[in-house]
């Protein structure tokens, strides 16, 4: 039998017929195979402290810090004990035969002290070849999973080009009186694609310019991504858990959680605890909170959960009417202009009747089934893609031609509606047409 020192320091070893002394990462000498008892100490005065008393030919792995010793019986525990003063050691034994030595070990983390205790588990016993190589290797702490705060977003902290809430005072209006209402907090519920986001950057914009209650003022409106919170942290606390922690010491905080049905049954327990979460904080009225869902999944998850329910009142999110559209259109095209850097040209006038063929060819019926968009993302997506046809052609104009190519190439339209209203267009806007091509 050979034992082979992986440790940075010397290992001596107590046999009957003398100490054997190994350097360290050496393999000593052949100590024969019919020892009838040895006693094996690491000597280093450190956190890998470590002794193993065994008897019998017998092979040793330190891997992880996790021992495993092949080996038959345990002896001889309290001359161990006596010759390691004043060290430490740690017993591995089988089973039960003899009661292990419980120890603190000093572990150095990243930043202070903790004691440690070291878990050491159940060894294997079998029996080895003589010539059996031991390795004895230094153990490491695995290094903890660093914390990862929530991906936020300020929205009191945009540049706002127009008012992203055009035609939505009523839902502004009906969001800011549940936000003043004690111990209760707001969930916009809608179809997607009619602007609930945009509803939530609308209350930014006013809170921005104080145009708002007194009560309302000095409130900032933070945006959270649902997956950000989603899952638990190495110490097993939620990250959900964790962000309300971080909160509890701020003040006059607005929480915006897009897809809030995700959250739902997130934690480990069940949904009900989702809404206890936020109950300390709501309660005290310094953390308000608005959720947005569609109708769907608010039918499907969010009702089942009766006390989140109880905690947040319901603001219905229509969509807008052709009128209610066009003006939407009208006043986020100062913000599509400066974003793409082309402007739309023609009159005012000209630039209204765009926008009401733009509303009037993307129709409920007229849109492919399935797409899951109404109004106005339907519509912005179309005024997008012909601001898309000026600056891919290296234009800082958009003319009537970008707007028929995005009309003729759009996919949330049918075909056929589309080479019916092409005709319609070309006629609406014949003089336009010919005036473009005679430049």
């Amino acid at each position: 039998m050979r034992i082979y020192n992986a440790t940075n320091s010397q290992l001596n070893l107590p046999f009957p017929g003398g100490n054997v002394s190994i350097a360290p990462h050496s393999v000593s000498g052949n100590l024969g195979a019919n020892t009838s008892s040895i006693s094996m100490l690491v000597s280093a005065y450190n956190t890998s402290e470590i002794a193993f008393i065994v008897s019998g030919p017998f092979e040793l792995n330190l891997c992880s810090s996790i021992p495993t010793v092949v080996n038959y019986v345990v002896q001889s525990l309290e001359e161990a004990i006596e010759k390691l003063e004043p060290k430490k050691a740690v017993v591995v034994e089988e089973e039960k035969v003899v009661e292990p030595v419980k120890k603190d070990v000093k572990v150095k983390p990243a930043k202070k002290e903790v004691k440690k205790e070291v878990v050491v588990e159940e060894p294997k016993i079998e029996k080895v070849e003589e010539d059996t190589v031991i390795t004895i290797a230094e153990s490491e702490e695995p290094e903890a999973e660093p914390y990862e705060p929530a991906e936020t977003d300020d929205f009191c902290a945009k540049d706002y080009i127009t008012n992203p809430a055009i035609g939505r005072d009523r839902e502004i209006k009906e969001l800011g009186l549940i936000l003043l209402t004690p111990e209760k907090s707001a969930i916009l519920v809608g179809k997607p694609g009619i602007g609930k986001t945009s509803i939530v950057e609308g209350l930014a914009y006013q809170l921005q310019r104080d145009n708002v209650p007194d009560a309302l003022k000095g409130y900032t409106i933070i945006s959270v991504k649902t997956t950000s919170l989603l899952g638990s942290l190495t110490n097993g606390e939620t990250r959900l858990q964790t962000l309300i922690d971080e909160l509890k010491g701020l003040d006059k905080i607005i929480l915006f959680i897009d897809e809030v049905h995700m959250l739902m049954g997130a934690t480990n327990e069940s949904s009900l605890d989702f809404a206890n979460m936020f109950k300390e904080s709501l309660g005290r009225g310094s953390i308000k909170m608005i959720g947005a869902t569609t109708s769907d999944e608010y039918e499907r998850y969010v009702l089942r959960d009766k006390a989140f329910v109880r905690r947040f009142q319901r603001v219905d999110v229509n969509e807008p009417s052709t009128e209610e559209t066009i003006e939407i259109l009208m006043g986020t095209l100062p913000k599509i202009e400066k974003t793409t850097g082309a402007k739309l040209k023609y009159t005012y006038f000209i630039k209204t009747e765009i926008m009401a063929f733009i509303v009037d060819i993307t129709t409920e019926y007229k849109r492919v089934y399935g797409i899951g968009s109404r109004y106005p993302d339907i519509c912005i997506t179309l005024l997008n893609q012909a601001f898309s046809e000026a600056v891919f052609n290296n234009r800082d104009q958009v003319n009537i031609f970008d707007i028929r190519s995005a009309i003729e190439h759009s996919k949330n339209i049918y075909p056929d509606v589309i080479k019916k209203e092409l005709v319609n267009f070309d006629q609406k806007f014949k003089n336009i047409i010919d005036e473009e091509n005679n430049q």
